[in-house]
């Protein structure tokens, strides 16, 4: 440790054995650590002073067992770092300004307390996040417009990606590995039954809880235990869905990119207020719609030069089932169109954000279109060729 500054006020840093014969630190008084100053606490801390006006590194290390921060005050570090096996406890919040680095071990904060997190302010970062090191809890940012929630439960980083319109006051974030229909950790439960559209499904195992009063588009990870292939065959027919405060059901907030695959892979919605959703999650199609009868529908030629003859894609049925969904992908599988309640005015452009010449007109070539007939409880599929 180098360059400690203690300053304003009587400082009383004492290591003390309590009844428990959990040993401690206690600050009582003022702390302040010089940008090359480096503090390491190897127990846990109580923290009853100021202890926010820092520039150097604080350190929480062990090599077995738990510790805790806790205390009436919150300590707010400019870097800060954790190697701790058996996880960092915050009995109170924690602020970071600069860097949190992630080395081993969670930093945990208990989910039945949304007031306790661990905050990251106005230009503040995090490195090493992996499922061995990151927020087993609550992650606020604070003055942000994007950021990546490092969350995830005791085995795994699922984090949450949050793209704002503009700047974030305050946001918080925690992953639940939970059945939404019973969650241990709220008060409340969230019926994957209760659905604005009855074509709509809903994951019964895990849950995201995001506040927020700034539109956003958010971005959820899956991995081998979301069981993805529940709630689509195709990545194109996964999507966000969140808990409607005011309707209480369950409500599609679309899918604006996907990747990955059915293994691992994200989801990213269209814009919306989270502050309107209680809790967040992966949704797809309900497995109900089969195909009890077929339709046949014809693989079909484009040429959408403006010359009145082959400009739109004209599918055959689509009068008989008004409440549909149109999927058009390229050769290599990504998807390049996609449209609710399709009415035959296909015109050869993408309206997808990862394609990269979203809003032109498609290269030539063969495409593959997947279209959902609700009405008629109906799937077909076919080949689409494209020639400017």
């Amino acid at each position: 440790m180098k360059h400690l500054v203690f300053f304003v006020g009587i400082l009383m840093l004492l290591a003390c054995t309590m009844a428990s014969a959990q040993e401690a630190v206690y600050n009582f008084g003022s702390l302040q650590l010089h940008p090359d100053g480096n503090l390491g606490f190897h127990t846990n801390l109580v923290n009853d002073g100021d202890f926010d006006q820092n520039k150097g590194l604080v350190g929480f290390y062990t090599h077995s067992g738990q510790l805790s921060i806790g205390g009436q005050r919150i300590p707010r570090f400019y870097d800060a770092e954790v190697a701790v096996d058996a996880d960092l406890i915050l009995e109170t919040s924690i602020g970071i300004t600069n860097n949190g680095n992630l080395i081993s071990g969670d930093i945990f904060t208990p989910r039945t307390r949304v007031d306790i997190s661990s905050n990251f302010f106005d230009d503040a970062f995090y490195t090493g996040e992996s499922s061995t090191s990151k927020v087993n809890g609550y992650v606020a940012l604070f003055n942000k417009s994007d950021f990546i929630f490092p969350v995830g439960d005791a085995e795994r980083l699922r984090p949450l990606t949050m793209a704002s319109l503009a700047i974030n006051p305050m946001a918080k974030c925690a992953y639940f590995f939970e059945n939404p229909n019973a969650p241990q950790s709220l008060q409340t439960t969230f019926s994957t039954e209760r659905k604005a559209s009855s074509y709509l499904s809903v994951s019964n195992l895990e849950f995201w809880r995001l506040e927020g009063d700034v539109p956003a588009m958010i971005t959820l990870t899956w991995d081998g235990l979301s069981n993805i292939p529940a709630l689509g065959v195709y990545l194109s027919d996964l999507k966000v869905v969140g808990w409607s405060k005011q309707g209480e059901q369950w409500v599609n907030l679309g899918n604006t990119a996907t990747s990955g695959g059915l293994e691992y892979g994200t989801v990213t919605s269209g814009v919306f207020l989270p502050s309107e959703y209680e809790i967040l999650t992966i949704g797809g199609n309900d497995t109900a719609l089969e195909k009890f009868e077929t339709i046949e529908l014809a693989n079909y030629f484009m040429t959408p030069d403006g010359d009145g003859r082959n400009d739109l894609l004209i599918l055959d049925g689509m009068e008989k089932s008004p409440r549909n969904n149109l999927q058009i992908f390229d050769r290599y599988g990504v998807l390049v169109y996609s449209k609710d309640n399709y009415n035959n005015d296909f015109n050869g452009t993408s309206n997808r954000q990862q394609v990269v010449q979203r809003g032109k007109g498609l290269d030539n070539g063969i495409y593959f279109y997947v279209i959902a007939l609700y009405d008629l409880r109906q799937k077909h599929q076919g080949y689409l060729y494209i020639s400017n």
